[in-house]
């Protein structure tokens, strides 16, 4: 898969100190479900996403510059329900490449691969109720705020509420 700027390039194990690299920061993990020290620890989100893509159940892609070929992040679906015709995206990226639009430009080519390849017809996004940024980020690409889960998972030791945004297929078509 390809944007103007970027390329989107299948997960596989080789990837492991790309994946490390960002799920061992603190920045980048701050409202992610992981965090990694070492690369022994970072192994079992290769597992992971090779699980996902065994079972059926999701896939993720390394998020590359075309100009330089460097790493910037990954993204992907996860929760694949193909009787329900929906998945839960994700995206995280490298601190370094913040605030540079990469989301904007990588989200149709992810909402394409959902809705025309893997014949989904809702796309969701769970995001923690106080990352602002990411709410922001997901309205200015047309998801839909449908609710918070109050106090539904624990982190760090803390209740923490999660806010459910979606986006369909026929929303899609129109932009």
């Amino acid at each position: 898969m390809k944007t103007d700027h970027y390329y989107l390039r299948e997960i596989t194990s080789k990837d492991i100190e790309n994946i490390h690299k960002g799920l061992s920061d603190p920045e980048v993990t701050k409202y992610y479900d992981v965090h990694y020290a070492t690369l022994e620890e970072t192994q079992v989100q290769m597992d992971w996403y090779q699980k996902l893509k065994d079972e059926g159940t999701g896939i993720w892609w390394g998020i590359y510059g075309k100009e330089d070929d460097q790493f910037r992040g990954a993204g992907g679906f996860n929760n694949l329900e193909s009787n329900h015709k929906k998945a839960e995206i994700g995206l995280w990226l490298l601190k370094e490449y913040w605030g540079q639009g990469i989301l904007k430009e990588v989200m149709p080519v992810l909402f394409r691969e959902g809705f025309e390849i893997l014949g989904l017809n809702r796309i969701e996004g769970y995001v923690l109720s106080d990352n602002v940024k990411c709410k922001s980020a997901l309205e200015k690409i047309h998801f839909k705020y449908e609710g918070t889960m109050r106090d539904c998972e624990i982190k760090d030791g803390q209740l923490i509420s999660v806010d459910i945004y979606a986006v369909l297929k026929r929303e899609w078509d129109f932009f």
